[in-house]
C-alpha cells in the first residue's frame, strides 16, 4: 500500500507524539505501508516549520531529513488546477497521482475535497480513519 502524507499530517506527526498521525508514521517506519512525497511537500515542511513555528534551521533540517529518509520522493510530471481555494493542495494532489498512491491522507478537509480525489483516483481521508482500516490488518501481541 503506497500512501502520501500532506503536509499538515507531517507537522503533526512532529508536534503530536503518540497522536494518531504520529501513528501513520510508525506504520511507515515499521514498512507496513510506502510513504510517497514530492520535494514540493518537503519544501512546504521546511518553510511551515521555520516561518509558523519558527524552529531554528537545523531542528527543521533535521525533520525534513527524517521524512525524506523514509519516502519514496517522486516528481509529478501532470499539473493539478482543480483546488481553486488553496494553490499548494494541488501540488500535494499531484504527488498522490505521480506515486500513484492509494491514499492521500489529510487532516484539511476543507481544500482537498473527495470529489477531487475521485477525479485523481485517490482516497482521502485523515489519520484515524486510515489507522481504524489498517489496524485489523496488523499483528497484535495476542495474535502471534
Amino acid at each position: 500500500m503506497r500512501i502520501t502524507l500532506d503536509t499538515n499530517v507531517l507537522i503533526s506527526s512532529l508536534i503530536a507524539a503518540g497522536g494518531s498521525a504520529d501513528d501513520v508514521v510508525q506504520i511507515v517506519r515499521d514498512g507496513e505501508v510506502e510513504l510517497v512525497l514530492s520535494q514540493f511537500i518537503l519544501d512546504e515542511l521546511a518553510r511551515v516549520l521555520t516561518e509558523k513555528f519558527e524552529l531554528p534551521p537545523k531542528a527543521v533540517q533535521r525533520a525534513v531529513q527524517r521524512f525524506q529518509r523514509l519516502a519514496t520522493i517522486v516528481e509529478p510530471i501532470l499539473t493539478i488546477e482543480i483546488i481553486k481555494e488553496k494553490e499548494n493542495d494541488n501540488r500535494i494532489l499531484e504527488c498522490a497521482v505521480a506515486g500513484k498512491v492509494d491514499y492521500l491522507i489529510t487532516g484539511d478537509k476543507r481544500h482537498i475535497l473527495p470529489l477531487v480525489c475521485v477525479v485523481a483516483r485517490v482516497d482521502e481521508i485523515n489519520p484515524s480513519t486510515f489507522l481504524r482500516g489498517i489496524k485489523p490488518r496488523r499483528k497484535t501481541i495476542n495474535s502471534i
